[in-house]
């Protein structure tokens, strides 16, 4: 079957199959999700995790590294990232220091410097940090840890933070991925969520980045913003989609006033609705598509000879705590105030203040709170999952073989709940797999949702319970959230 469907053509859900599948969901970045972590994992037993990592198999694997930096100078009203928001720049210095001692206590578990395939700042701002400090922040992750030749080396760049100089010294310090934080160029939009920048400034940066050499640039977006119509969304696409970035991140846009208090700055009036926010996702896959960009998933696309569009041909992408990713599934060791950290079948989460962040470590203590260790059949249904959401297929002979199960046994009432998806064409079911439609990709979460046991049921009268993780990259991601609210 099609692995990679793209007639984008065939229209867009109508208001019956919206209504319908109004339910809440992750985007799931994990399985299984942040809100089942407890506090059952703490500073011990991620230690002990960490230990026994390097005397076991893993330890000849190369670890992914996360780096939360929490400080932003402004607050963007539509944020639901962990984030501290001051000018007081000094106290960055006091948060790379903490970074190295949390370092040490992880370098000291793991034995030896371990080789790191992928390492990404997140935040926050990661921008924020002055050049001496990033400078400082990376000569400590190279004496800690061994950086890949080949590494991805990433970081989210707010365009108001930086000029050609500090990009100029971003590449010195070894980064050769970016990631442009834009959400939409409309000045209206850009007003109304406290986030101004111009169409002229970001297209600079982004030449300049390519002169200079970053082998991948991406454009973060976001739809559904106060001001927003699809309309001018489309102006949006287009001015993106004419900068050429090699990657573009779409995001809906989860309005949770009671959860995040910059987004009560939002005129809840001025938000679109949900029929809107359908046609600017809509529109926005069919004007990447029609521009040369492969369509990865639900919030991905990239050029059709990225690496990324090609995992996605070959059957070979996979999604961790910043999406859709061509590195295999690997061991991630996450830094900072909120991070989580992936190590074998654990997860294991820092604390989410700075103040306890520096008590643990002053402690001599990893900063963890709470965490998880999946059971084997959360390694089923995660595998399960992961493969509707990176392939849009699941097939049911790989499963069989790796986890020695039946589906049709094992999965039996969750096909049965699928029998309705079929009905609505949003997948088709054979002796084969299980395949998500060209119309499915408007809904891959609620057919991901069937497959989540935490969930307990997918009640669509009563939606479940959704995700409340709080990784930086992940809180937006895993926040309760109405499937017509993230249209």
């Amino acid at each position: 079957m099609n692995l990679d469907p793209t007639p984008w053509d065939r229209g867009i859900p109508d208001a019956d199959l919206l209504r319908r599948f109004d339910i809440a969901g992750p985007r799931y970045t994990s399985y299984p999700t942040a809100d089942r972590f407890h506090a059952g994992i703490d500073a011990e037993r991620h230690g002990e995790t960490l230990a026994l990592r390097a005397f076991g198999p893993a330890a000849a694997q190369p670890l992914s590294v996360y780096v939360h930096i929490p400080f932003c100078e402004s607050v963007c009203y539509y944020c639901a990232c962990n984030k501290v928001v001051t000018r007081h720049h000094e106290r960055a210095a006091v948060y790379v220091d903490a970074l190295e001692a949390e370092m040490a206590l992880v370098h000291r578990r793991l034995g030896a410097r371990a080789l790191v395939s992928q390492l990404h700042f997140g935040g926050g701002t990661p921008t924020f940090l002055a050049d001496r400090e990033l400078s400082m922040l990376m000569a400590l992750l190279h004496r800690h840890f061994r950086l890949a030749a080949d590494a991805e080396i990433s970081i989210e760049v707010d365009p108001r933070t930086i000029d050609v100089a500090r990009l100029r010294h971003l590449l010195t310090l070894g980064f050769n991925r970016l990631s442009f934080g834009v959400q939409d160029f409309d000045p209206d939009v850009q007003r109304a969520v406290h986030r101004e920048q111009s169409l002229e400034s970001v297209t600079a940066l982004m030449g300049a980045a390519r002169d200079l050499g970053f082998r991948s640039i991406n454009v973060d977006l976001i739809h559904g913003l106060p001001r927003q119509t699809p309309t001018s969304f489309a102006r949006t696409i287009d001015q993106v989609a004419a900068l050429r970035p090699d990657r573009i991140a779409l995001y809906g846009y989860a309005h949770l006033p009671h959860r995040f208090k910059p987004q009560r700055r939002i005129d809840t009036a001025a938000l679109p609705p949900a029929p809107d926010k359908l046609r600017m996702l809509a529109g926005a896959i069919a004007g990447f598509i029609a521009r040369g960009y492969s369509y990865i998933g639900m919030d991905h696309f990239a050029l059709a000879d990225d690496p990324l569009a090609v995992a996605k041909r070959e059957g070979r992408l996979h999604r961790n705590f910043q999406g859709y990713s061509t590195q295999p599934d690997c061991d991630l060791v996450a830094l900072g105030v909120s991070a989580i950290s992936k190590v074998g079948a654990s997860f294991a989460q820092n604390v989410k203040t700075l103040p306890e962040y520096y008590a643990a470590l002053r402690e001599g203590r990893l900063p963890v709170e709470r965490g998880l260790t999946l059971d084997q059949d959360d390694l089923v249904r995660r595998d399960a999952i992961m493969a509707l959401m990176c392939q849009g297929r699941l097939e049911f002979d790989p499963i069989e073989r790796s986890h020695g199960i039946v589906v049709a046994d094992y999965f039996a009432p969750e096909l049965g709940r699928l029998r309705q998806f079929a009905a609505d064409g949003l997948v088709t079911i054979d002796a084969r797999g299980v395949q998500v439609t060209p119309m499915g990709w408007f809904f891959v979460r609620a057919v991901a949702m069937v497959f989540d046991r935490y969930l307990k049921a997918v009640d669509r009268a009563t939606p479940p319970m959704a995700m409340a993780g709080e990784h930086a990259s992940a809180a937006a991601a895993e926040a309760p959230v109405r499937f017509s609210r993230i249209l």
